[in-house]
């Protein structure tokens, strides 16, 4: 295949005249303290579409200057901002939610843009985004303490609860609006304060929805944003300042442990959002159907960009190679373009180094011994193109089995016995999410017991969901987003004795 194929034209919501629109109303430079301004060294960066490598927009690279500007402006709003009404804030993450429903057209076309996703599963971005607000404006009401009367009935313990203070944020390219949200609406409703590094290679959704928050009235200072490819430097500045007391990231686990490392002299609250391995289980008792539709939406999502993206199909012998034919039969009628083309299911990679990495895992796995069953190539032309790909029979010791993949390949092996699978699914440093295909119920509910990782699609394939608790064991991170324990990453607790009223 010598250029990308798509299926159709130009969907009619993303027109040169919708886009040319949309791109003149996104915010350019560092939102600091209620206001845009230009970085303090007067550099720009560019932000470019992966479908066709062309330009976006240029926009303000902050420097550790501009840095500590944005966290002394959260550090001033953060009394005022912890002091608001639970309600008040509450009504503010509401009408955040209404608006960003409101202009889903913008904030879809805007994500397929910058970050290549095909527009639908954009607009499920936007719903998924969304509900983070919606979810968080509830909690922001429901924060509780407790209150009672100690053991040996001589005084009372009252338990409150605190926001943490101003944050810093660290959101991933790969959903430049759910990433945003569910950080920024726990910290919010919680009331803290935030700093929010967007990804370089996708600011320009996070620095829109900043502008939402203006719009509906939420405080000067309250939310800074400083899009920058000085992400070292800058993260240093406000890692190092005392003022910040909590750093939230989300992206690969080599940055995760080095940030992790710099936190720890000032002692901060953290929360890891990291990278993951996820096998796929298919058990000889699965429904095929399910399972084989779960398996295409686990690994090609998002095209694949996902750190809950399927990464090892552990399938059983029986049903192997049934599975990998109707998996190999769907994955050949995908359609591969850019995102704002109709029909398309498989976008262009975020940028020309993934392109290359999917053709060595793919080299790698097949001169070890595996069979490329359809797709394997990178595509030529305009953007960052990888076909759709399924590699069968792939043995253990290959990269594909070993690495987050983080792309459009999907990758099959089998097992004899349930005790084998546990052990392949449970060999990795990664504990992100796992997924399982089985009718016997309590196989399920073993390996629920069995299966070391943070969360589990038990006959699903898309496991997140904002009024559930994201997060994994072992490499793939720390603390939870989403779900009633999000709020509790911008808290802290304290404790208060008082005497016996009745003494």
């Amino acid at each position: 295949m010598s250029e990308p194929e798509t299926a159709g034209d130009v969907d009619p919501r993303a027109t040169p005249g919708h886009i040319a629109e949309l791109l003149g109303q996104v915010p350019t430079g560092l939102l600091i303290d209620g206001g845009w301004r230009p970085a303090e060294t007067g550099q720009t960066f560019g932000v470019s579409d992966p479908a066709t490598g062309q330009p976006l927009l240029r926009v303000a690279d902050a420097s550790p200057a501009d840095a500590l500007a944005g966290l002394a402006a959260a550090d001033r709003a953060f009394p005022a901002w912890a002091a608001t009404a639970p309600r008040d804030r509450a009504e503010l993450l509401r009408a955040a939610f209404e608006e960003v429903l409101r202009r889903r057209d913008e904030f879809a076309l805007l994500m397929t843009l910058e970050m290549g996703k095909p527009l639908p599963e954009a607009y499920g971005e936007v719903t998924y985004g969304g509900e983070f607000l919606r979810w968080f404006s509830e909690e922001a009401v429901r924060i509780q303490g407790r209150y009672g009367t100690t053991p040996e009935g001589n005084g009372r313990v009252l338990v409150s609860q605190h926001p943490v203070g101003p944050c810093y944020l660290i959101t991933p390219w790969n959903f430049p609006l759910a990433m945003a949200t569910r950080k920024i609406a726990p910290a919010l409703a919680a009331g803290c304060t935030v700093v929010v590094k967007p990804a370089s290679l996708t600011p320009l959704t996070t620095s829109l929805f900043a502008q939402v928050l203006l719009d509906v009235g939420v405080p000067a200072g309250v939310v800074n944003v400083l899009p920058t490819t000085a992400s070292g430097p800058v993260s240093t500045a406000i890692l190092e300042d005392p003022r910040v007391r909590k750093l939230s990231f989300t992206g690969s686990t080599p940055v995760g442990r080095d940030l992790l490392a710099r936190s720890a002299p000032g002692v901060l609250r953290t929360s890891m959002e990291l990278g993951g391995n996820a096998p796929f289980l298919v058990f000889p008792d699965a429904d095929l159907d399910a399972a084989v539709e779960g398996a295409l939406r686990a690994k090609f999502r998002n095209i694949g960009q996902a750190c809950t993206a399927a990464n090892r199909f552990f399938v059983h012998r029986s049903l192997a190679e049934e599975f990998t034919a109707r998996v190999t039969a769907a994955v050949a009628n995908y359609a591969t373009g850019p995102g704002i083309r109709t029909g398309v299911t498989i976008g262009p990679l975020i940028e020309p180094r993934a392109v290359a990495k999917m053709g060595e895992l793919v080299a790698d796995a097949v001169a070890r011994g595996a069979t490329l069953r359809v797709g394997g190539h990178a595509l030529e032309g305009a953007g960052s193109f990888f076909e759709a790909t399924v590699v069968a029979d792939v043995p253990a010791e290959a990269a594909l089995m070993r690495e987050e993949i983080f792309g459009p390949v999907l990758a099959i092996t089998t097992f004899e016995t349930e005790d084998e699978a546990v052990r392949l699914a449970n060999a990795t440093e990664y504990g992100l999410v796992s997924y399982v295909y089985t009718r016997d119920l309590a196989r399920g509910q073993r390996l629920i017991e069995r299966l070391a990782t943070g969360m589990m699609g038990l006959n699903v394939g898309v496991v997140s969901n904002a009024a559930a608790p994201f997060g994994g064991w072992k490499q793939s991170g720390l603390g939870r987003e989403g779900g009633l324990e999000g709020i509790r990453e911008y808290l802290q607790t304290k404790y208060t004795l008082t005497p016996d009223p009745f003494a």
